[in-house]
């Protein structure tokens, strides 16, 4: 697992200043935002020269894109709304891979009209599922030309609410592109009444396939977003289970001010490490086992 970072942790004048932050904590995976380049996160247009810029100038600090911000809201009433939407998804999409990138996240999306990230009862009216739906099916169409995958992530505010939900749209898409991010915050956000370690474990039972990206936001006792190591998440069993489901992937650090930085990264990393060791361990103690099967 690699530790990376959401590259709008860091407001800076320039992609190298950007980049520069990112790698001054020793840091090489980033979740990519547009607004880093100076663009909306979903633009009309993207210029090829600022693609060529973002994949040159990550390159030259040494950075993996591990995934690009394809935000919008896919279950807006409004039509209008949800296909200049994918309009925009196409645009980035074709840009993802000259880009360096293969995975693009995505919102599902709420009736709420003010923010796409915040709950509205009608959220769990079937004509928000349909619509989501219908999103959903748009996008993968998108994204199989353009050779990306998309992640979507439980939202306490979305149509996809919780981890049930989302193996309810995985199972009805039932398309390989369609993929996960696990972010432990929003899984315990939405079920505060049984321990913590019950809620994860069978989060990763039902999505632990399907994961792309883990999101290292923690989630504190009054139910507000903070830095790993703030909050109710239990790092150490966390990190374990998504080594239990053989996730490899990023782990992106995000829901935090710049100033939390440079405690969260250290301790993000000793759990990272520790998982490492074991890993390594049982890949020793295999080995042992099969060569003295031989013998």
């Amino acid at each position: 697992m690699e530790l990376g970072i959401f590259s709008k942790t860091f407001v800076r004048p320039t992609l190298d200043a950007t980049f520069e932050a990112v790698t001054s904590h020793g840091l090489r995976s980033v979740q990519f935002n547009l607004s880093g380049a100076g663009l909306p996160p979903l633009p009309d247009a993207i210029p090829s020269s600022v693609v060529d810029q973002i994949r040159d100038r990550a390159a030259a600090h040494r950075i993996q894109i591990d995934a690009l911000s394809g935000t919008f809201n896919m279950a807006h009433p409004d039509r209008r709304v949800r296909e200049q939407g994918i309009a925009r998804l196409r645009v980035l999409a074709a840009a993802a891979r000259p880009m360096g990138a293969t995975t693009i996240t995505l919102c599902t999306g709420t009736r709420n009209l003010e923010n796409m990230w915040h709950w509205h009862p009608d959220n769990d009216e079937p004509s928000a599922w349909d619509d989501l739906l219908e999103s959903m099916n748009a996008a993968l169409e998108i994204a199989d030309p353009h050779d990306v995958t998309l992640a979507i992530e439980p939202e306490p505010g979305n149509v996809i609410k919780n981890v049930v939900v989302g193996r309810r749209l995985l199972d009805q898409v039932q398309n390989p592109r369609l993929k996960v991010i696990m972010d432990p915050a929003n899984v315990l956000a939405t079920d505060r009444e049984r321990p913590v370690e019950t809620v994860l474990a069978e989060a990763c039972d039902l999505l632990g396939d399907q994961v792309v990206i883990a999101h290292a936001k923690d989630l504190s006792v009054n139910g507000e977003p903070c830095a790993p190591g703030q909050g109710i998440v239990p790092w150490d069993r966390f990190i374990a289970l998504l080594a239990e489901t053989n996730f490899d992937g990023p782990v992106i650090m995000h829901g935090f001010e710049e100033s939390d930085v440079p405690a969260t990264v250290a301790f993000m990393r000793q759990y990272l490490r520790a998982e490492s060791k074991v890993d390594q361990l049982s890949q020793t103690e295999s080995h042992y086992e099969q060569t003295r099967w031989r013998e």
